[in-house]
């Protein structure tokens, strides 16, 4: 006969028992769930591409932001419900004046031909139309000199390039000026600001007879606003920048504005040339994407009286720097760049002049081209912008 304490004590021996049959179960269980989900995550990682590579041919459009802003663009769709525009009106003060866009730009990828849409080169559908890199870069140009000569009609487009280059422009108002240089994509940027130089010592070479003021830009630009006026507003800047609220990169290179008398080209000469000295010894690992953009921001800064709180306000002012006198722009009107996402941020400011489709955004530049040809619209426009998301459309 088993006694009391014995039974207890045959319970607690089965207990553990129990418990040591267990253990190896709750050791291995875990890493068995750990195994699926791992087969889960590769399986899908493995299908993912088929759609996440896909690409869109049409725009996404969301809300656009800005409502309940005073000096933001409010739409209602593609609709502009209070923008408006002075691109056909008379500039005060600047007649008998210029103003020319100069680029520089080079087609890489020649060996394939623009029309050949068999080779491995098509890369993407915009609307109806499927274009290859070079086909695609070119379109882009185009569409620049296009919103040109819509917004600034007495306005020319340079095309700073390589001489072996061939362009296939179908503007009318651009003219294309070989300049001899390493054009390679390593070296683009530097080669820029030389070639900015070496356009710049042709100019004071030549008097064409008036004042002719440049705008160098990026060729991803749209101008929807005639900018002439920043001549006749600031009228004593020799050259002109674009700032943001950014502490690393508070200058953007997409658009540097030069007055056209001698005094100012010779002095935006000798500025450029230092940022280029900049460039060479400082920022050179940075030479394909941000070399310029750094060499210009040290230049300003390295100014003993330069104040950099002013680039946290979005208000132009002037500063002697290198012997130039420099006028600030705020990129909100001047170089406004799409947000990443559907109309994120406080909207579109009201008076934006220049977009800037920088990065992956050019696809979007192509679709505003082709919706302001069929509307003859541009505050319509800057509505599809403002409302576009950033998604699989995007080159």
């Amino acid at each position: 006969m088993v006694s009391r304490r014995d039974y207890r004590s045959l319970r607690s021996c089965t207990g553990w028992r129990r418990f040591l049959l267990l253990v190896p179960v709750l050791v291995v269980l875990p890493h068995l769930s750990s195994l699926v989900d791992y087969s889960t995550s590769t399986r899908a990682k493995n299908e993912a591409p088929s759609t996440r590579s896909k690409k869109l041919d049409h725009l996404v459009l969301g809300p656009a932001a800005g409502v309940g802003f005073p000096d933001r663009l409010h739409c209602q769709g593609t609709k502009a419900l209070n923008k408006t525009h002075t691109t056909t009106s008379h500039v005060s003060g600047a007649a008998g004046n210029r103003v020319s866009f100069v680029t520089v730009f080079t087609v890489y990828n020649n060996t394939t031909s623009l029309g050949d849409l068999k080779s491995s080169s098509v890369v993407s559908v915009v609307g109806n139309v499927t274009y290859s890199k070079p086909a695609r870069s070119m379109a882009v140009l185009n569409a620049f000199a296009y919103f040109i000569q819509v917004s600034m009609p007495k306005s020319n487009v340079v095309i700073l390039t390589d001489p072996a280059s061939q362009l296939s422009i179908q503007a009318s108002n651009v003219m294309v000026e070989p300049i001899p240089g390493d054009y390679s994509r390593g070296n683009l940027m530097l080669q820029r600001i030389r070639s900015y130089i070496t356009f710049l010592e042709m100019k004071l070479q030549k008097n064409d007879g008036g004042t002719n003021h440049y705008i160098f830009t990026d060729s991803d630009i749209a101008v929807v606003d005639n900018i002439e006026t920043i001549f006749v507003k600031h009228p004593n800047f020799h050259i002109a920048l674009t700032f943001r609220n950014n502490k690393d990169q508070p200058l953007n290179s997409g658009f540097i504005a030069v007055r056209g008398t001698r005094e100012g080209i010779l002095r935006a000469k000798v500025f450029l040339q230092q940022v280029l000295n900049a460039y060479k010894t400082k920022y050179m690992k940075a030479s394909r994407m941000l070399g310029d953009q750094l060499a210009l921001v040290w230049v300003v800064k390295s100014h003993p009286s330069f104040d950099a709180k002013r680039f946290t306000k979005p208000q132009a002012f002037t500063q002697e720097i290198a012997g130039a006198s420099v006028l600030f722009l705020p990129c909100a009107l001047y170089n406004w760049t799409p947000p990443e996402g559907a109309g994120q941020f406080h909207g579109m400011p009201l008076d934006v002049k220049i977009v800037h489709f920088k990065g992956s955004r050019k696809r979007l530049m192509l679709e505003a081209w082709n919706f302001h040809k069929s509307t003859s619209n541009i505050p319509d426009m800057l509505c599809l912008v403002l409302g576009s998301g950033r998604t699989k459309y995007d080159f």
